[in-house]
């Protein structure tokens, strides 16, 4: 390995080209076009910079650009490309390409507002990530850290709704002000015992002969800052509620930058901060180590969030829980003291970022093309989405570790390693093994009922959410809309008992109710015929005399009922007298208030606190795709709704739109009829949606294919393996 680094200044450039381009993007707000094209030229160019420096890097070259010191003390400003840099760097810099098409369909059929600032955000954050996968020491590190922060705002607040500002703050406030100063302290309690913050291969040798309660102190505030961006429990609340960004930016906030660095800084902190074998022989009382306690709370996490997402029904809130398991893999693994471990959880990275993007931008796709977010509504929707459904199947069997996809191979790394451990250093790794193993269960549990709806039930029978918030076996309804726009499960789906819950009467009350509307309805064309000058005749008075009231209202006496004016009667617009049949101040399109009476919760509100069945429920709650909205493109057929937009020029970013008037208003589940069958190669020509999202999409999931299958030739598993080789020391376990 080349001992001194290479002055160069490639690590400067893949910082500065994103960030300097959000500038061009910016100035061809005009363009939509060639704004789009400056974002796909700065990806370009990105990974270019980046994957030029791989070659040499394998070959145990590092490549670092100085601005010289900049703080007392003798600290730089530097950046820094070696093998554990270009790991995170290189996964980063070729995604945004990925991310970069995908973002032109998705937020061109959505009708996305304010797409300039998007793009151009979107390139500062990924200037951000490569500062903090290049960092040469933890201040570098900690400026691109919070770099990043400050640069995702926009992107998680974009909606600018309630909703998503709350969503900002919050992500803010956790990330920024919490994670933030938790690794400025780190930093400054690593240079106060060993005046040293540089990142060193096995960690900085000054540390080792440190105090050990400061040491082990520093460990955890480091681990802890950089884990609030991973989303470690229970500081990971900003991580769900970031879902009300648009499904690119979860793509990022997920797969690409934000979580993926808060990994990446600890496996910095482990790797070249203390080394494995510190971490490891920093001792806790009842023989837990520093390293030990990381992987706990990586179990504890995973374990939990797995079971968090079986609960939720909104597509990307499922999704979000899932990245919080499965980041804690990486920390997991980080805390295995061996080669199999690191080398499990190093792998972990690109394999979670690829199966995790894959299945986000399904979610994106499916509500773009169908406006379907809720599991709960996706009955039979393989039909009409087959190769984005084919997709999500696929990356979902890879998250839940099955051979031959990427997840596999990252996990069976971290198994051997927990064996190993546990049979050659301490018992407790088995713990670890058996969180593995659980998780890998819970996640066929969370990601089947997705699967098994889309491909084996049908919208007119369906199972909703089994073995979940109902008894066993489920509860079979229909999601089909009524022909009077109304939902089947709610009018032809209900019961005779049901019906009469709500103030109305059984079946066999209709015929009665019909006949009192007739009547009321002669009255009305009457007064229609005669004009608001003249009095109702007196054959209209005696048919609302003879008009029967309904069998549990009481008829009033006349001397309670007092004389009217005919200018005092309801007219509409025209001057039509109109009935007014309202009877209450209530919105009825609102649910009634919550009685405790002891029951189950999911008596009540089955899957989420705050977002309802999904089925026959109303559009503000329906429609929202982490505060998406309802009205993106489609038609009631399961119509092409990206494809329409996505080769139209956008409007103004700050032109107000009437969406009502721009889609039709099918807002979620399977239309009248069912969904519209799309047989494999009608998808292929372009008939399932937009190629801009499905290619994206394909692509995603096929690196997720080839890293489980030739994972030596992706170059991702001999980087890691150069990474390990040079952190571990001599007399560790290898293979």
């Amino acid at each position: 390995m080349t001992d001194a680094p290479i002055t160069d200044l490639r690590p400067l450039l893949a910082v500065l080209v994103s960030f300097v381009a959000s500038f061009v993007i910016v100035a061809s707000y005009r363009s939509p076009n060639v704004r789009e094209g400056w974002t796909i030229a700065a990806a370009v160019a990105k990974f270019g910079i980046v994957a030029s420096m791989l070659p040499a890097v394998l070959g145990g070259a590092v490549f670092e650009w100085s601005l010289g010191a900049f703080l007392p003390g003798g600290i730089e400003f530097v950046l820094r490309a070696d093998a554990l840099g270009m790991l995170f760097a290189f996964l980063a810099s070729g995604l945004w390409i990925v991310t970069s098409f995908y973002s032109i369909g998705y937020m061109r059929g959505n009708d996305e507002v304010n797409q300039t600032r998007y793009f151009a955000a979107f390139a500062v954050s990924l200037s951000a990530t490569m500062g903090i996968a290049f960092a040469g020491n933890l201040v570098t590190i900690f400026v691109f850290y919070e770099l990043l922060s400050i640069a995702t705002y926009p992107l998680v607040a974009h909606d600018e709704t309630d909703e998503a500002r709350s969503a900002g703050r919050k992500y803010l406030a956790y990330t920024m002000f919490g994670g933030g100063v938790l690794v400025l302290a780190g930093t400054a309690l690593v240079y106060l015992i060993a005046g040293n913050v540089s990142f060193t291969a096995g960690g900085i040798e000054e540390l080792a002969n440190a105090d050990p309660g400061l040491a082990m102190l520093a460990f955890f505030l480091l681990a802890i800052g950089f884990g609030v961006k991973a989303g470690i429990m229970p500081l990971h609340q900003w991580l769900p509620e970031a879902m009300v960004a648009p499904t690119p930016v979860s793509g990022l906030l997920h797969a690409v930058a934000v979580v993926k660095s808060g990994a990446f800084g600890v496996s910095r902190v482990v790797l070249d901060v203390f080394g494995p074998e510190l971490v490891f022989d920093l001792s806790l009382p009842f023989g837990f180590s520093a390293g030990l306690v990381l992987s706990t709370i990586g179990a504890s996490t995973l374990t939990a969030a797995s079971i968090i997402a079986m609960r939720k029904d909104h597509l990307k809130q499922r999704l979000a829980y899932s990245t919080v398991s499965q980041l804690s893999y990486i920390i997991l693994g980080l805390g295995l003291f061996g080669w199999y471990g690191l080398v499990g959880a190093l792998l972990h990275i690109p394999a979670h970022a690829f199966m995790k993007l894959t299945l986000f931008f399904c979610a994106g796709n499916l509500h773009v093309s169908t406006h379907t977010d809720y599991i709960s509504e996706m009955a039979g929707i393989g039909k009409r989405m087959p190769l984005t459904m084919g997709a999500f199947t696929v990356a979902a069997l890879g998250m839940a570790g099955i051979p031959l996809l990427a997840g596999f191979v990252s996990k069976y790394y971290m198994l051997v390693g927990g064996v190993q451990m546990g049979a050659e250093l301490t018992p407790v790794a088995y713990y670890l093994v058996g969180a593995l193993l659980l998780s890998g269960v819970l996640n066929i549990a969370y990601f089947w009922p997705v699967i098994y709806t889309a491909f084996f039930e049908a919208e007119d029978a369906h199972d909703a959410k089994p073995l979940v918030d109902f008894r066993m076996g489920g509860e079979s309804r229909s999601t089909l809309p009524a022909t009077d726009g109304g939902r089947a499960a709610d009018d032809g789906g209900r019961t005779a008992d049901d019906a009469a819950t709500d103030g109305g009467s059984p079946e066999d009350d209709e015929s009665a109710d019909e006949q009192n509307l007739d009547a009321v309805d002669e009255v009305v064309e009457s007064a229609e015929d005669g004009g608001s000058e003249e009095s109702p005749s007196d054959d209209d008075a005696e048919a609302l005399d003879n008009a029967e009231a309904p069998d549990d209202a009481e008829a009033p006496d006349d001397a309670d009922i007092p004389d009217a004016e005919l200018g005092d009667l309801p007219t509409d617009e025209e001057g039509v007298v109109r009935p007014d049949f309202a009877t209450s101040e209530r919105n009825f399109s609102e649910p009634a208030e919550r009685v405790d009476t002891g029951d189950y919760a999911v008596d009540q509100r089955p899957s989420d606190v705050d977002v309802p069945f999904g089925v026959g429920d109303g559009e503000d709650d329906r429609g929202r795709d982490g505060g998406e909205g309802s009205h993106a493109g489609g038609s009631d057929d399961g119509g092409h709704g990206d494809g329409s937009h996505a080769g139209e020029e956008n409007r103004d970013d700050g032109e107000n739109r009437d969406h009502s008037t721009d889609h039709d208003d099918h807002a979620g589940g399977p239309p009248a009829g069912g969904w519209e069958h799309v047989a494999g190669l009608d998808a292929l020509r372009g008939r399932e949606s937009t190629w801009f999202t499905l290619g994206p999409i394909l692509t995603a999931m096929s690196l997720a294919v080839l890293l489980g299958i030739i994972p030596y030739e992706m170059g991702f598993l001999e980087l890691i393996e150069l990474i390990v080789d040079t952190r571990l020391p001599e007399e560790a376990m290898r293979p």
